[in-house]
């Protein structure tokens, strides 16, 4: 079998030791995931030698390369969907440079994986977007982030943070406080996001003014829902009437983003309201589904083996 040799010149010395990683830890995760090819570095210049995989390390290296240069840290996870990327032929330097939202504190916010980037897309195009996957896959932090970029734009009035309140059927009342601090249990995972995206002080001024409202879905019935960006959380959770309810609340000028995970249905009797709705609203305009799955995981590297070998070990839910 023919070698192949290629050489890359990295732009300057300083971004060297942010495109190798601490202690080499990206080269060394470059190198696992192609073992073929040996991984020379000389000053500014990586050589690389081997098989056919040297023109997928290349792509790689120039890509990382692209978003040091803007600043991005690499780690080992990002170079691993990376990696997985470049051999699907994507350029992860085109979806991770995506942005979505610059947060008050901490890094922008952007996908971290092609999934992520077609759900972020998908939000963008569509008035309604289904994100459907495993938990650690940012279907609710993107989803808000696009929710505050709406609101920042000035494309929508509000923000809507719904989500089915299974657990507490009839204790729902006997929480104490007033109704935030009743569904705030069950809202906690949106509205630590929101606070992420704008701030305590600024969001409690956003839900001070009815620019965010929270509120279970149950208080959705009968309400037509114009100029907004609603996020249903959990609506794995939900039951098809109420799917069908809220489906129907959607008005002009608003979008809305559905965010579940078919595996951790806890509605009575399993009749979840994603239950074949793929299939029924297929011919639909402006409807998106997205599937996201362990590769799109961004937690702590765990949580996506855990994906794994539950997905091993469980027949696909039927769409």
């Amino acid at each position: 079998m023919s070698s192949t040799q290629v050489k890359i010149s990295v732009p300057s010395n300083h971004l060297m030791p942010l495109l190798l990683g601490e202690r080499d830890e990206v080269l060394r995760t470059i190198e696992a995931a192609f073992p073929s090819v040996v991984i020379h570095v000389r000053g500014n210049e990586i050589a690389l030698d081997g098989d056919g995989s040297v023109e997928q390390v290349a792509n790689l290296l120039e890509d990382l390369v692209v978003l040091v240069e803007q600043g991005q840290r690499l780690d080992p996870g990002m170079v691993r969907r990376s990696v997985e990327m470049v051999r699907r032929d994507e350029r992860p330097a085109e979806v991770l440079s995506a942005e979505v939202l610059r947060p008050v504190r901490g890094r922008p916010v952007r996908p971290k994986s092609s999934g992520q980037k077609r759900y972020v897309d998908a939000i963008r195009d569509n008035v309604i977007t289904f994100g459907l996957g495993p938990a650690g896959t940012g279907k609710s932090w993107l989803a808000v982030a696009m929710a505050v970029q709406s609101l920042q734009a000035k494309e929508v009035d509000r923000i809507i943070l719904t989500r089915p309140a299974v657990e507490a059927g009839e204790r729902l009342g006997f929480l104490p406080g007033d109704l935030m601090a009743k569904v705030d249990p069950y809202l906690r995972p949106l509205w630590d996001a929101l606070h992420d995206m704008v701030g305590l002080e600024t969001a409690a001024k956003l839900l001070e003014r009815g620019a965010v409202e929270v509120a279970p879905l149950a208080f959705m019935r009968g309400r037509t829902l114009n100029g907004s960006f609603i996020i249903l959380d959990e609506a794995q959770n939900t039951t098809p009437e109420q799917m069908k309810m809220f489906l129907t609340r959607i008005g002009f000028g608003s979008k809305a983003v559905i965010t579940g995970d078919t595996t951790q249905v806890d509605v009575g009797g399993g009749r979840s309201g994603l239950g074949g709705l793929e299939k029924i609203l297929a011919d639909i305009d402006g409807l998106g589904w997205v599937h996201l799955g362990s590769g799109d995981v961004v937690r702590h590297r765990i949580v996506q083996d855990i994906v794994n070998a539950y997905e091993r070990a469980t027949p696909s839910p039927k769409a």
